[in-house]
């Protein structure tokens, strides 16, 4: 990625898919997905970063005073120098939903001014994730750990920290600006909303911080997505519309999956049409996610300008060819950009980065519905909150509070406080 570019982009979603596949198998992303984050990528090895390592004893519980409430955990967090002086002001990142160090690598804009501004850099991990974890092993356990999984822990976690690392640097008149993006955007602006003696600003980056409740149409997301390769090109829409049906019927189809399997070049035999549904859509909407005007790394290598190349190769194909086979040409492109893929491993999944608690924050606060209109390229869907709620009661035993990011953080009425 450049090292200009900044944009994270994390959405999850929370609706119910009519199509007929079990919720369960759904999607990351996909209506009716288990609404996990959107960060995973193939396993990579931890970048070199110009940051040394920090590691803080942070309180579990801020807000209550019980036994267990003062027990300590070790809050990881990176700090670059190099540029600073003190009294300059120091340029804190709230981090979100992963290991500290892939953000850190990925936000090149913080590097690139802090010269100007002589500034301290700092990236905080968020709690639960990558190595800041409050129980080790046993922090996913159940809702008796995870229940100190939330916003307003984490963003007094920050709070902390930061007025601790101020002291120790004897640097108590530099100003704080804190930055993000998506998750670790939407922290950024409740930072400044909720600690505006310590944060002077906030710089947050494709933060969906009015996803919540009915405040924008929950088919937004996906509009957007489809209207970039409308944008693009009319025709590649279109087919990437009409591959789902085609997809669709080979599910009735007695030797669909071996063909499927081959026609994917897939590593392992496909035990079902959904896998290639889910790896196909992946592919659309993380391209859309990531359509930089240059070569990119982000979540894979790409070209500059993706979802145009994705369009030039489904325009280019013969026209007798099925749409199927030119949306998976198409998404080819996003998963061996590289050429280094003999095969796909479109059923196996890996975490890498620490992501093991979205889970829980969408069960519990995050809960963002995400749908998919008619003007969609993909499958029209809605959205069943008595079918979410009763997932996560399965799963953790809790029920969503669907209002309460709204109601803590004021939705958009935040600005009211944040327009001065």
């Amino acid at each position: 990625m450049a090292s200009s570019l900044s944009p994270f982009f994390l959405f999850l979603i929370t609706c119910s898919a009519t199509l007929i596949t079990p919720a369960n198998s759904l999607p990351t992303f996909f209506p009716g997905a288990t609404y996990q984050s959107l960060i995973k990528q193939a396993k990579t090895p931890k970048p070199k970063l110009p940051f040394k390592v920090h590691y803080f004893p942070q309180t579990l519980d801020h807000f209550t005073f019980q036994p267990k409430s003062s027990k300590i955990f070790y809050q990881k967090y990176l700090i670059n120098s190099h540029y600073w002086h003190k009294g300059a002001p120091i340029f804190v990142y709230t981090g979100n939903e992963g290991d500290i160090e892939w953000f850190a690598a990925n936000t090149g804009f913080m590097l690139d001014i802090a010269p100007k501004f002589k500034a301290l850099l700092v990236f905080i991990e968020h709690r639960f994730y990558g190595e800041s974890t409050p129980f080790g092993k046993e922090s996913y356990k159940s809702a008796k750990t995870l229940g100190y999984l939330n916003s307003q822990q984490a963003l007094a976690d920050f709070a902390v920290l930061i007025r601790n690392l101020k002291q120790n640097l004897s640097s108590e008149a530099s100003p704080v600006v804190v930055f993000g993006g998506s998750y670790g955007g939407m922290l950024a602006a409740w930072f400044r909303l909720k600690y505006p003696h310590i944060a002077i600003g906030a710089l947050a980056s494709s933060a969906p911080i009015l996803q919540f409740d009915k405040i924008i149409p929950w088919s937004s997301f996906y509009d957007a997505v489809s209207q970039d390769f409308k944008d693009v090109s009319w025709n590649c829409y279109e087919v990437i519309k009409g591959s789902w049906e085609e997809l669709e019927a080979m599910s009735t189809q007695k030797e669909a999956l071996a063909e499927l399997s081959k026609a994917f070049r897939t590593c392992k035999s496909l035990h079902s049409t959904a896998s290639a549904r889910d790896w196909l859509w992946t592919a659309f909407v993380y391209t859309a996610m990531v359509n930089y005007p240059t070569e990119a790394n982000f979540l894979k290598p790409l070209p500059a300008y993706p979802v145009q190349e994705m369009c030039k190769i489904i325009d280019k194909f013969p026209s007798g060819a099925t749409k199927l086979s030119r949306s998976f040409a198409a998404a080819s492109l996003y998963y061996n950009y590289s050429r280094a893929e003999n095969c796909f491993e479109i059923e196996h999944e890996v975490d890498t980065h620490g992501l093991h608690g979205w889970d829980w924050q969408t069960c519990t606060e995050m809960v963002m519905p995400m749908t998919c209109s008619k003007e969609s390229m993909f499958p029209p869907s809605g959205f069943d909150y008595e079918e979410f709620a009763e997932q996560c009661q399965m799963k953790y035993e809790v029920l969503p509070r669907p209002h309460w990011i709204t109601t803590e953080f004021g939705g958009e009425r935040i600005q009211k406080v944040l327009k001065k």
